[in-house]
């Protein structure tokens, strides 16, 4: 690490690196001692990187954060309602949809993630003047916008199609032709929590 940090001209700060250790609840820690310059890098649990709080993959952490952001989102929907009722969606979409939606493919089918789920209707709701109780599928077909879940569908689909060059499909692995040779191949793992 240190070679190539000289090698492209670069520096790493101390202060704001560190390293997380994922593994199976069942494996005990291993000691390891990472070091830049003669300073060591200090292990974590938790850490941000491009705006999502990564911890040991259960997305808590990250959800709770949301949750903070998306309340303040709610509560400002609530209160401008009042004065701009025709732009309510508008203000939807530029404000709660958006942080709603950023790296949902990472963290969307957590089991946390069923709050923001609770919270979007609750907008939704607020949004056409429904009642507590209303179901929401109609208000959000009104609305034209996905539910949580389908917007999180939604989103590893885009993500897939806009990177299909760099997944492998059966195809290129077994040379057998069968119906599931444009089906792309799934990494073989041993653990169900992958």
């Amino acid at each position: 690490m240190n070679i190539w940090f000289i090698g492209n001209l670069l520096s790493l700060n101390l202060n704001k690196t560190h390293y997380l250790e994922f593994r199976t609840n069942n494996s005990s820690p291993i000691d390891i001692n990472i070091s830049y310059n003669n300073k060591y890098i200090v292990n974590t649990t938790i850490t941000q990187f491009l705006g999502l709080v990564i911890d040991t993959l259960s997305w808590k952490n990250h959800v709770d954060k949301l949750m903070d952001r998306l309340s303040k989102a709610y509560y400002a929907i609530r209160e401008v309602k009042q004065f701009i009722a025709q732009a309510l969606r508008m203000t939807y979409f530029s404000y709660f949809h958006t942080i709603m939606s950023y790296g949902i493919i990472f963290w969307g089918n957590s089991f946390n993630s069923i709050n923001i789920f609770r919270l979007q209707k609750k907008v939704i709701r607020i949004i056409t003047n429904s009642r507590n109780k209303d179901y929401c599928r109609e208000l959000l077909k009104k609305l034209r916008t996905l539910p949580f879940y389908s917007q999180y569908i939604f989103s590893l689909l885009t993500f897939v199609i806009n990177n299909c060059n760099f997944l492998i499909s059966n195809s290129v692995i077994y040379h057998i032709s069968t119906r599931h040779n444009n089906n792309l191949d799934l990494p073989h793992v041993s653990l169900s929590v992958y």
